[in-house]
This record gives structure tokens, sequence and C-alpha cells, in this order.
């Protein structure tokens, strides 16, 4: 589980202090829940993201656990090094919007015909309770040859979720290589 602090001051000074000691600003937010301005060592957070197994992970802030979704970062613009990351607290029967990200499986039919897999949209926003929050949508792109596309209202959504994205905007598709 990743630790962080409570920061007691939120002005440019500490937060400065606190970047160049190693650490990560963020913000802890949700429905009914007052914000909490917290910091993370970065090297804990890059490592915590990247060994989570779905969506949700867990923190661990001012003696509370809270679990957690990504919702966007900033990074550095010429170091790339995270400078900010917003998290949204996942309550089980609290409906709220979320980003899923979307899986390809398989290998395209068009691939053999001198095609190329494109993915247009990477996440897909949908409305659940996060009780029901998938962790991706799977897509079977095997029978997708030269010019067929995927579309939102192609993709099934769990029960008691529902996509927000409009349903003809293409996800995955297959176009002829140049």
């Amino acid at each position: 589980m990743l630790e962080g602090i409570v920061r007691e001051s939120i002005d440019k000074r500490s937060t400065k202090a606190l970047r160049k000691d190693g650490y990560l600003i963020a913000n802890i937010y949700a429905k009914g829940i007052e914000n909490i301005n917290a910091a993370f060592k970065v090297n804990d957070f890059i490592k915590a993201v990247k060994a989570k197994s779905g969506l949700k992970f867990d923190v661990s802030v001012g003696g509370k656990t809270y679990n957690v979704v990504v919702v966007d970062y900033q990074k550095h613009p010429v170091t790339s090094i995270l400078k900010h990351v917003d998290l949204k607290v996942v309550l089980p029967e609290v409906e709220s919007k979320y980003l899923v990200p979307v899986v390809p499986v398989g290998t395209p039919a068009g691939i053999k015909n001198k095609g190329v897999l494109l993915q247009s949209k990477k996440r897909l926003k949908v409305k659940c309770k996060g009780k029901d929050l998938p962790d991706s949508f799977k897509v079977d792109v095997s029978p997708l040859d030269i010019d067929d596309t995927i579309l939102v209202r192609d993709i099934e959504a769990p029960q008691n979720v529902r996509i927000i994205d409009a349903g003809r905007v293409a996800v995955l598709g297959v176009v002829k290589a140049k």
C-alpha cells in the first residue's frame, strides 16, 4: 500500500520544498468527502501505480486508507518528471464518472493484408457505482479486416455500468498501411 503525508500548508513555498525533497503533490477527492491535500514520494507512487493489478489501488494518508483511481496527472514539460496527480476515491455505493481503459485482444485479420491497427480512444468514460467499476474493456479485434472499425456502441458494458461517450465514435479500427 502506498503511504503518503497530509500537506499542512498548500502555498507555493511549501510545495516547492516538498518537490525538492522528492515528493509528488496530490489531491484526493470524492463526492461527499472533503478534499485532502497530500504528498507521496515520487518513486513510491510510480512503483505502486505500475504494480497495481486493476484500475483501483489503496493509499494511506493521515492514518486513513482510501481506495483510489488516477484521474489526471501533470508532468514537467522538459524532464517528464511527475509534478502533480489527482486521485478520486472510489466509493462503493456512490455513482460517479470514471475513465476505463480499452484493451484490444487478438490479432486483426486485416494485419495479414498489410493493414495497421489504430486505437483512436484509449479510455472510455463510464458512469457507475464504485463496486461495479470494471478494470478495463477487453475488445476482440480478430474479426477486423481493412477499413473495419469498432464503435463505442459495439462495446458491451457490464451490468450497472453505462458508457457515456457517444455511440458513433470509433474506438478501434484497421486501416491500409501506406
